[in-house]
């Protein structure tokens, strides 16, 4: 694992966390350029297999975490790529995740301080998976949509794209909303067929879905 992030306190509390639940950190970046240098040079023996930035690093602390990652997203796609964000940021989230399909991860700052939470996400970013934060979520399902495919859905399909927008597995769908797998199944064979997602391997119909959920978000709300 290496953490980049600007602030020295934030890494070094964070890499602490991390190790008191078996997770090393190999190293520590204040910066873009510092964390693509880090995994470069990173030894045959120590390689990392994910990486945590920041959204927002020097110089400008506009999007140069951001840019770090989707960098590394082309040239070591192997990695788990995990952001941090102060604050909810939709359009930010939407660009992340259509770097890639999978193994990518967007949370709040704040969420890191539940080490469980956090080790969670980081245990389905490796297995290929995308996180995306609860809260983003849930303040993107409180706004109404119009004039969109999403209006289609049901209650109960909104509830199973929110869980897989948090990049829940069908079977951690059917825990969190006290639903049978082959129930979920179906909700979410009928949502996609609604948002006329068209056949391709399940993992990538997946994401498509949720990619046109947030653009679509973001297209009808208002910025912060």
């Amino acid at each position: 694992m290496i953490l980049a992030d600007d602030a020295a306190l934030f890494r070094s509390g964070l890499a602490r966390l991390l190790a008191g639940v078996g997770v090393e950190v190999v190293a520590e970046a204040c910066d873009g350029p510092g964390l693509l240098a880090a995994v470069e040079s990173a030894a045959p023996d120590a390689t990392p297999d994910a990486v945590i930035v920041d959204i927002r690093m020097p110089p400008d602390f506009v999007d140069e975490g951001l840019v770090a990652a989707e960098q590394l997203r082309r040239t070591h796609p192997e990695l788990a790529v995990l952001v941090l964000s102060t604050y909810v940021e939709t359009g930010l989230a939407v660009r992340l995740l259509e770097s890639g399909a999978g193994r990518v991860g967007y949370l709040l700052k704040d969420r890191v301080t539940d080490v469980t939470a956090l080790h969670q996400a980081l245990a389905r970013l490796l297995e290929g998976q995308a996180v995306i934060d609860p809260d983003v979520v849930a303040g993107l399902l409180d706004r109404r949509v119009r004039h969109s495919p999403l209006a289609e859905l049901s209650s109960r399909e909104r509830d199973v794209l929110r869980c897989m927008a948090e990049g829940r597995s069908n079977a951690g769908i059917a825990a969190a909303l006290f639903l049978s797998e082959r129930t979920v199944e179906n909700h979410v064979a009928r949502l996609l067929v609604k948002l006329d997602i068209d056949a391709a391997p399940e993992h990538n119909r997946r994401v498509r879905a949720v990619l046109l959920w947030l653009r679509d978000r973001a297209r009808v709300s208002p910025p912060g």
